[in-house]
């Protein structure tokens, strides 16, 4: 089964940067050095838990480099930061023809009150602050993916 064919579960593509940055309306919202870009997809089955689950593995996520050059640190340790995209468009169904279907990616109703809680969630595990783009906003993010590293976490996929 292809990556992202029928995923119904909330699910961060998370990627080790040395700086990324979100620009809204040719103005620079939130960037960030050393630290996680996360995109964020949320469906219509996600709860808290999955917010919960998805926020303590992306902060403890040990994938930086320690002095020895292994990737044995977490985020907290390396003091990173956090830039939290969501993007519906992780729910995409190509399955039929060209044109992606994104049934699966939960409603605004839905999705922006888990954005918002994954937002303190992840502010409360992490220790400080995270940075954010705009939910349903037109944004350009820009990224230098260190490694490069790019992890996909899935709160249904917990085993």
């Amino acid at each position: 089964m292809p990556l992202f064919q029928h995923i119904t579960t909330m699910i961060a593509l998370i990627q080790r940067v040395s700086e990324a940055s979100v620009t809204i309306d040719q103005q620079v919202k939130a960037s960030i050095q050393q630290g996680l870009l996360v995109l964020l997809g949320i469906t219509h089955q996600d709860t808290q838990e999955d917010v919960e689950w998805l926020s303590k593995k992306i902060v403890g996520m040990r994938i930086f480099s320690d002095e020895e050059g292994k990737m044995n640190l977490d985020l907290r340790a390396t003091n990173g930061d956090i830039l939290l995209i969501s993007q519906f468009t992780l729910h995409a169904s190509t399955k039929k023809g060209n044109r992606p279907s994104f049934i699966e990616a939960a409603r605004p109703e839905v999705a922006i009150p888990l954005y918002e809680s994954m937002i303190k969630q992840l502010t409360n595990d992490l220790g400080k602050s995270i940075y954010t783009g705009i939910f349903g906003a037109d944004m350009k993010v820009a990224l230098l993916n260190d490694g490069p590293v790019t992890i996909i976490l899935d709160s249904k996929n917990k085993i």
